[in-house]
Order: structure tokens, then sequence, then C-alpha cells
């Protein structure tokens, strides 16, 4: 099934709790939203299969994500305030790749779509030498 944004709208709206950022943005950024996401995953996880909700998901979090406050946070802005109105500081470790953003629930999505092969996103098991 091809993505398209009537069905991720339908799927955000039914399944996603923080909607506000996807719902205010125009369609033609909901399109860049929703092929940034699927091409991210699919580029990350290229021999999964990545389902349709999957991309959904993610698509509401990058919208979150890459509201005007966020993306200052991502260029370097440490700190702002309106004149007697209100102070903002943000964290120093936003992340800035949009892999590094991959919600765990995402990653459950496409582990239970591809129950033949290893699950992603799980912690990495390996031997130290001292």
């Amino acid at each position: 099934m091809a993505l398209s944004i009537t069905d991720a709208d339908a799927y955000i709206a039914l399944n996603v709790i923080n909607i506000e950022s996807w719902e205010d943005s125009e369609d033609d950024r909901k399109q860049r939203i929703i092929n940034v996401a699927s091409r991210t995953l699919s580029m990350k996880f290229s021999k999964y299969v990545i389902p349709d909700n999957a991309v959904y998901e993610f698509a509401a979090y990058l919208a979150f994500q890459l509201n005007d406050m966020n993306v200052q946070a991502q260029g370097g802005v440490r700190a702002f305030s309106l004149s007697g109105v209100a102070s903002f500081t943000f964290k120093d470790d936003i992340p800035t790749e949009f892999s590094d953003m991959i919600p765990k629930h995402v990653l459950d999505m496409i582990n239970e779509a591809n129950p033949d092969l290893p699950n992603v996103g799980g912690r990495r098991v390996g031997r130290t030498v001292l």
C-alpha cells in the first residue's frame, strides 16, 4: 500500500497522543515528513519490511521534533526569552540525525512485521577482553 497524507491523518488522529504539530502542518510539509520518515526507516533497516503504521508513527514524532522551538535547539540555540513574557532553555543533547530520533515503539512495530529477522533496536551483546 502506498503511503498517503490521508491515511497518515487518519492513523495519527486515532493512534498518536501528541498530534498538534502534525495537524498544524500544511499538506506539503506533511508529505515531506512522510517521505523523510519512510526514507530514514528504509535506509536504516533495509532488509526489513517497514509497515505503513510505523512510518506514520515516526512521521508524527518528527513533526513534533521539527517544530519551530525544537529546530532552534537543534540549530544550537541554548536559550532565549521574550521580554516579560517567557524564557526558554533547551537541553544540550537534542538529537540532530533523523535515525537517532526513531522511538522505541516504532522499532517494536518493525520487529512485529519481521518475526523471522533479528530484532532491531535491541541491546547488542558482545565480548570485552581486559
